[in-house]
């Protein structure tokens, strides 16, 4: 095959960032599906709910194109598809929930502000954090995670996190999809368990379910390998 040839069935793929994180969640994808995707990052750092990231994702992304959120970015994902599905040629939603907040959740998140507020950011954010990672996560790889939260800010934070209290319940939506899905989730996520992403595999007609060993909830980062072996197998994967 030419590269040309190559180049003209790469997929315009978008990927969208989590809670605090900016497009560097996504470099080890980024340099790794550069040969079988055309990839742009959504940006979901200037809005404070789920519906206007969304619309500003979709305003910057090509005519059609797969898409793949991660934790906060599958709420945005999910409400893309709602919005545009004739737009979304496949589906990943990685270490997400399709649920929306109950109350006690929606409680802890305001008590999170509330604490780094008081606390510091950065504090706060070196406790929490680390839950989000497998135990064996090497010191470095934690950093890079606590590095990119600093950057991304505070105020964005609070931002992400009032949008994440609002959004809408997506569990039945996801019944509606008709493209090739993935559900993606680390094995050792203790913020979106894989009890939760197997209910999204149920929900989703056809899904493909991927269990990344040795990861936690930053499966992108802590497991690059295995998660770009993943999105191969669902980029190239054939409709039904």
């Amino acid at each position: 095959m030419t590269e040309e040839r190559a180049a003209e069935q790469r997929a315009a793929l978008v990927l969208i960032p989590g809670l605090s994180c900016d497009r560097h969640v996504w470099q080890a994808q980024v340099s790794g599906l550069s040969g079988i995707a055309d990839i742009s990052i959504g940006d979901t750092l200037k809005d404070d709910s789920i519906a206007l990231m969304a619309s500003r994702v979709l305003e910057a992304a090509p005519a059609r194109f797969a898409l793949a959120g991660f934790s906060m970015g599958g709420y945005v994902a999910m409400e893309i598809w709602r919005r545009a599905p004739e737009r979304v040629l496949r589906l990943a939603l990685v270490d997400t929930n399709a649920r929306g907040d109950t109350p006690e959740q929606a409680d802890l998140r305001r008590a999170a502000i509330r604490t780094a507020q008081t606390r510091g950011f950065e504090s706060v954010l070196r406790g929490s954090l680390r839950q989000l990672v497998a135990p064996e996560c090497p010191e470095a790889l934690f950093e890079e995670v606590v590095q990119m939260a600093l950057r991304v800010g505070f105020g964005t934070y609070m931002d992400q996190q009032a949008a994440i209290i609002d959004r809408a319940d997506s569990l039945e939506t996801l019944a509606t999809v008709t493209v090739p899905a993935m559900v993606m989730v680390g094995a050792a996520d203790a913020l979106t368990p894989p009890r939760l992403a197997e209910e999204m595999v149920q929900a989703l007609p056809g899904a493909t379910y991927e269990v990344i060993a040795g990861a936690g909830h930053m499966a992108p980062m802590e497991q690059p390998d295995a998660v770009n072996a993943a999105f191969r197998r669902w980029l190239i994967s054939r409709a039904a």
